[in-house]
């Protein structure tokens, strides 16, 4: 069976080709246009699953679309209906557009593939999955598990915000579901919205400042109990009820009532361009801990009712990376499998499985690790195609091998440089996980600030990841599994940390941020954590190498790995992309397949100077 996957028209689009229930291609339309969560119809993605796969439109079986929309419509109006005189404004812009393209969703589908290529739309079958269920599927069809307990959590589908289900084989059971507006995912970003974030974008920034937050000041407590006592009431089974008096995406053009959260939390709505000040942490903080409450008794929720050994996650909040922690640290299932597309992409992915093991009933391919293949399911580059850029940019440039390639770019690691890797194929999702990566050295005290400031210009409180290899993970973190798509946070080892000071908490996020927490400062977060990516040998071998050449030299197998894009833009995609941002940052080293770039070495670029935008 071939099968392509459509996600679209929300944020995150992407396309996705599985045949025999392998996953051949996966990409996000973001990536080729170059903005940021973009959520148009993914042309060049569904291009680039064809050209990968060899297959035309006609040689498919079916394509399929990750959700409902006359089900979201039957939403809006019954939302508007039931809030009814609130929202004519929303209600005034958002129904001409449904009316005008989202209700013919058949004709726009089959409209937009024509423009890639001609095709039989007779012959062609177009399917539609619901959305929880896309993400159920792509979670546990790609897990490694044949029997497991699913748990998906977000902002809202076509009228699902959270479900727990239970798959077996080819199939999967949707047991319990929490409907909108009562949402985690909506009431997470609704504080991402207070502190001067953009909503579907900067939660993981809200995430990354709550270790800011200082646990026993008397405010982070009372910001908690405001939010418990006013905003959400919290169940024993982890479902939630939404207060809508405080609250305005129901039927606005806003996340919330403004002058009624200011009031309750007694101060004011954090505009973007204002700065971070320890109230702001607090709150972050106080959502955080109770995001992860009500996950966790979800979680346990799901364990008491499926009775599984195994979990799956998926949805947008599945990306949160210390709840998951703290998930596989609680030891309530014996293994866990987090989808790394989490979020709307991988909603065509699970798409794709839904045609395949429901439509056609096929039977499962269970792979012992899982069928990601290590999420690198996208671009690839020829020799000649890198070869054109350097040409047409005239770029100054060294052809290594191999082995040498590794050493010269691991001695300038460890002088301090900062390394642009570019390798293979693409990351799937929104995680760089070592093909597309900027790289330093975990040990360099100045590493942070000199990446967020210089390369990414981006807040200086963002924390890095490190990559580490596989069988030294232990070493380093109190971590007893892998963890190779970069979805949970760990502490590190007590051996590794330095002793804080008594009055740690209540230093600024300045001065905290400047602390030597431990012998590995450019990975270790304020809380002494830290996000961890494992590398396998197998799945990712010359970033293995690149580790173990470092090790060989350092006696630490890991570096510091962020994605390779600036502030605003999507991680790169392409040769051209990479060069491009090399060019309009202070990066020092590009490695592009088995071609260097050094820095001073680069003529006057006439590659156009970038405006960074806010993300």
């Amino acid at each position: 069976m071939k099968i392509l996957g459509i996600s679209a028209f929300y944020h995150d689009s992407s396309a996705v080709i599985i045949v025999d229930g392998k996953i051949i291609a996966a990409s996000q339309e973001e990536r080729y246009t170059r903005k940021k969560h973009d959520a148009r119809f993914p042309t060049h993605a569904i291009q680039f699953c064809l050209e990968e796969s060899g297959l035309l439109l006609n040689d498919l079986d079916a394509i399929i679309f990750y959700d409902k929309p006359f089900l979201k419509f039957e939403r809006l109006l019954e939302t508007y209906y039931a809030f009814v005189p609130r929202g004519i404004r929303s209600f005034i812009k958002a129904i001409p557009v449904w009316l005008k393209e989202k209700i013919f969703i058949k004709k726009i589908i089959f409209d937009e593939l024509s423009k890639i290529e001609k095709f039989d739309r007779k012959k062609i079958k177009l399917l539609f999955s619901e959305h929880h269920l896309s993400h159920a599927a792509s979670s546990f069809f790609a897990s490694p598990f044949s029997d497991a307990a699913i748990l998906t959590i977000d902002g809202v589908g076509e009228w699902t915000t959270t479900s727990i289900a239970e798959g077996k084989n080819n199939e999967i059971k949707i047991l319990k579901e929490i409907h909108f507006p009562h949402s985690i995912g909506l009431l997470y970003s609704a504080f991402t919205y207070f502190l001067g974030f953009k909503v579907n974008s900067g939660e993981y920034k809200l995430m990354g400042l709550a270790p800011y937050g200082n646990p026993n000041d008397v405010n982070t407590k009372k910001y908690i109990e405001d939010i418990k006592n006013n905003f959400v009431t919290i169940y024993d089974d982890g479902s939630i009820w939404l207060n809508q008096k405080y609250f305005n995406y129901a039927t606005g053009l806003t996340m919330i009532q403004k002058n009624k959260w200011e009031k309750i939390l007694n101060i004011k709505k954090r505009e973007p361009s204002e700065k971070i000040e320890q109230h702001h942490c607090n709150i972050a903080l106080a959502i955080q801990k109770i995001a992860e409450e009500i996950i966790l008794k979800l979680v346990y929720h799901t364990k008491k009712i499926t009775q599984k050994k195994n979990l799956c996650l998926a949805g947008g909040v599945a990306l949160n990376c210390v709840a998951n922690g703290k998930i596989i640290q609680e030891n309530i299932f014996d293994n866990v499998f987090i989808q790394p597309a989490s979020g709307d992409a991988g909603g065509a992915l699970g798409a794709a499985f839904v045609a395949h093991h429901f439509y056609f009933n096929q039977e499962r391919k269970i792979n012992q690790n899982d069928l990601m293949q290590g999420a690198f399911l996208g671009n690839s580059y020829h020799d000649f195609e890198i070869q054109k850029m350097i040409k047409k940019h005239k770029a100054q440039v060294s052809y290594h091998e191999e082995k040498e390639l590794l050493d010269i770019v691991t001695n300038k690691i460890i002088e301090g440089k900062v390394i642009g890797w570019f390798q293979g194929k693409m990351e799937f999702g929104p995680r760089a996980l070592g093909a597309r990566s900027i790289l330093g050295d975990p040990r360099n005290e100045t590493m942070q600030e000199q990446i967020n400031l210089k390369i990414k210009y981006r807040e200086s409180f963002r924390p890095f990841a490190p990559i580490v290899l596989e069988e030294d993970a232990n070493l380093f973190f109190d971590i007893k599994n892998k963890s190779p798509y970069m979805l949970e946070v760990y502490p590190l080892k007590k051996e590794l940390l330095n002793d804080l000071p008594k009055n740690y908490q209540n230093l600024s996020i300045k001065e905290k941020l400047k602390y030597k927490r431990s012998t590995l400062p450019a990975i270790t977060h304020v809380d002494c954590s830290a996000r961890i990516q494992t590398v396998n040998k197998k799945i990712n071998p010359i970033f293995w190498k690149l580790l173990n050449t470092f090790k060989n030299k350092t006696g630490i197998g890991m570096l510091i790995n962020t994605s390779f894009n600036v502030r605003g833009e999507p991680i790169v995609c392409s040769p051209f992309d990479a060069y491009s941002c090399f060019m309009n940052t202070e990066m020092d080293v590009l490695v592009i397949e088995n071609y260097l770039f050094l820095k001073e070495e680069q003529r006057e670029s006439n590659i156009k100077k970038k405006e960074f935008q806010l993300d």
